[in-house]
């Protein structure tokens, strides 16, 4: 194996993998700063093992005793040892060697909640919280954090080194709370989880349409924590609006791996057993008797569309309704932007580039991909065939997902098409957003 295919495959396994292997050395090491690092050694090993000896049957595996071994080469010649294991002595439990050797062997399923309220801590800002999450969860890059948050890679760098040496310094425990201090990280595990879904679901950046792995490991979060607040109308909202999007998963992907977008998927493949899921967590939801909290609300549009025995049936106004409703509690450019996908269906494209139009100027929005693309489509519909050809080659500029800018680009190229030749613009069709 060459050094370029050691670097493709170590990459794709440390996107699996680097979540679990971080959860089970913080546990270990109490210090999310050093398990990562920890981390980082094991993928450094492995990316010089692998180049010689090819990669593993169990990487997952490899990777996970490679760190162990260091963490304790490091306990083991740690030059405040001797004060460590004062500190260790004065708490409940006394750590030994074996039982750290052993640590990695438990259940990584709960770790990973544990590292997710820990990294949940109030003790953090909510921006800090959710870029550090987002970095050992998801294996996102600063850059494509900063992305996400539409902000400087350097701020979303220093805010992640920041977070990670605040929870050292005020040794926040790892573990999932409870009661009130549960209550308190509750806005933020949930955020986290839904970004943790959408990445999978919408990958920033790389070759993949999707990362199936990534959303069953949020879904199954999200399951996990129901179980743990089930009183909690918000968390039934998400895991609702994770079962039903996950239906879809296999549509969303024709035999050649190419995109299928929602208007065009084949409904037969969207998994009945997950919308049944879903439509009972929303359920669950609205039995709690509070107003709809975002996910819940985001959970009933993805419920409009489950429901819809074909696209031609979807109930286009009543989602549009659901998007105002939206809007109204959890304001944002982005809840416009879809608000403006459900009017231009319900009733019109013209109301939809009004509403699209009148986000062009704000900041937020300057570098996402996603307003010059539904733009493009509004206009196509339109028949405003040049001004769409330069929105959707704009989009494809802006997003660092290969398969969106392959898609993207044949969109501009069809228009042009369309300019040169003419004909029946039937084959234009989009329906503004990715699904």
């Amino acid at each position: 194996m060459n050094r370029s295919q050691a670097h493709r495959a170590i990459d794709a396994i440390w996107r699996l993998e680097s979540a679990k292997l971080i959860a089970a050395l913080t546990r270990m090491v109490r210090d999310v700063s050093l398990a990562e690092d920890l981390a980082q050694d094991a993928l450094v090993i492995a990316l010089e093992k692998w180049q010689e000896n090819g990669i593993p049957d169990n990487p997952g595996a490899w990777l996970m005793t490679t760190a162990k071994r260091r963490a304790i080469d490091l306990l083991r010649r740690n030059k405040v040892r001797d004060q460590k294991y004062a500190e260790v002595a004065r708490s409940d439990h006394v750590y030994t060697e074996k039982e750290i050797e052993s640590a990695v062997d438990g259940e990584i399923e709960d770790d990973l909640l544990r590292l997710i309220f820990m990294t949940c801590h109030p003790v953090l800002s909510q921006e800090a919280r959710v870029a550090l999450t987002l970095r050992l969860l998801c294996g996102l890059t600063t850059d494509e954090i900063a992305r996400s948050f539409v902000s400087a890679e350097s701020t979303i760098a220093q805010r992640i080194v920041r977070a990670k040496k605040t929870l050292s310094a005020k040794k926040i425990p790892f573990e999932v709370p409870a009661g009130v201090e549960l209550q308190e990280r509750m806005s933020s595990v949930l955020e986290v989880i839904y970004l943790m879904f959408n990445e999978g679901y919408s990958p920033t950046s790389g070759k993949h349409w999707i990362r199936p792995l990534l959303c069953q490991e949020a879904l199954r979060l999200g399951r996990m924590l129901a179980e743990i607040a089930p009183s909690e109308p918000e968390v039934h909202g998400l895991v609702a609006l994770m079962e039903i999007q996950s239906s879809r998963l296999k549509a969303r992907m024709n035999a050649k791996h190419e995109p299928v977008l929602l208007m065009n998927q084949n409904r037969a493949q969207w998994d009945q057993l997950l919308i049944r899921r879903g439509l009972a967590a929303l359920e669950r939801s609205r039995k709690l008797g509070r107003t709809l909290g975002p996910y819940a609300l985001q959970a009933a549009i993805a419920a409009c569309h489950a429901q819809a025995p074909t696209a031609e049936e979807t109930e286009w106004p009543r989602i549009a309704a659901l998007y105002e409703a939206l809007s109204r509690i959890s304001p944002s450019p982005i809840v416009e932007l879809n608000r403006a996908v459900a009017v231009s269906m319900a009733f019109g494209p013209a109301l939809g580039l009004i509403i699209v139009d009148a986000l062009v100027s704000q900041p937020s929005l300057q570098s996402y991909h996603l307003l010059p693309s539904v733009r493009g489509d509004l206009l196509v519909k339109l028949k405003r065939y040049e001004e769409a050809c330069e929105e959707f080659e704009r989009a494809a500029s802006l997003t660092r997902n290969e398969q969106e800018r392959a898609l993207l680009k044949h969109r501009a190229t069809e228009c042009k098409a369309y300019i040169v030749k003419g004909g029946d613009d039937r084959a234009l069709y989009f329906d503004g957003q990715r699904d």
